[in-house]
């Protein structure tokens, strides 16, 4: 069980970090945040944009937050999430404190459920 917050925060990054070959930039890449943006023109609810974001991690005083997009832009990824990382959720992102094996493989499941979202979306 991981409990120090740049272990947490570095855990998770390295997860997001595959995915700039994916197509996604890595905007914020710092020893407290990490950001992952699609700079590609998309149409987001009948609205065009040059870019969208998808994820992030950041280290805040008391615990590291996951911010995930893609719950944002599309309730059936939300619905699709699984209930042990619902538990930590708070509008759009996932407040973690403590991180164990099991909550991880959660949060890569996760990202690749929003991944293969976004791709069958056009948006990355």
């Amino acid at each position: 069980m991981k409990t120090d917050l740049v272990e947490i925060f570095q855990t998770i990054r390295a997860s997001l970090q595959p995915y700039t070959a994916n197509g996604f930039t890595a905007r914020t890449n710092s020893d407290t945040a990490y950001e992952l943006w699609s700079e590609k023109n998309v149409d987001v609810n009948g609205q065009p944009q040059t870019e969208i974001y998808f994820a992030g991690v950041i280290i805040n005083e008391n615990e590291v937050e996951f911010i995930f997009q893609p719950i944002v832009e599309d309730e059936a990824v939300k619905n699709l999430i699984s209930k042990d990382l619902s538990q930590f959720l708070t509008d759009k992102s996932f407040k973690i404190k403590q991180l164990d094996e099991a909550l991880m493989e959660k949060i890569t499941e996760a990202i690749t459920i929003g991944f293969t979202n976004y791709k069958q979306k056009g948006w990355v």
